[in-house]
């Protein structure tokens, strides 16, 4: 009987390990389909580092999107803000979200916005 169990919990754990990717891709509320004029991808330190690989970057006014990929445990989101413009990805951790705007020309800041990230975790982007 004690056999059983194992087995049972062992097979548990591994059904429940297989479900795991479901959130590996997810977006958040704000995603939206990559756009042709669309800066490069941010992406979060994968060893779970409060830091991200770019500090600035360029668009095309119009429609915007930024995808942030995070594939460490620690959760991260990303927010743009500028000339009106306030908008956030839900935090997440092991996959990756897209956030899109329509933005005018000119400069604006993002960041992610976990308590305690921001100071690393921003940058400049820049649309002309």
């Amino acid at each position: 009987m004690r056999l059983l169990v194992l087995v049972l919990a062992a097979a548990a754990l591994a059904v429940a390990g297989c479900g795991g990717d479901d959130n590996s891709s997810s977006s958040s509320s704000n995603s939206a389909p990559a756009s042709s004029s669309g800066p490069d991808t941010v992406t979060a330190d994968p060893g779970g580092a409060i830091s991200w690989d770019k500090h600035s970057l360029s668009a095309k006014s119009g429609k915007v999107t930024i995808t942030l990929v995070n594939k460490s445990t620690t959760p991260h989101a990303i927010e743009v803000e500028g000339k009106g413009v306030e908008k956030k990805t839900k935090t997440f951790s092991g996959g990756s979200a897209k956030l899109t705007l329509d933005l005018k020309p000119g400069k604006y800041e993002y960041y992610c916005p976990v308590p305690g990230h921001k100071a690393t975790m921003n940058g400049t982007l820049t649309v002309s």
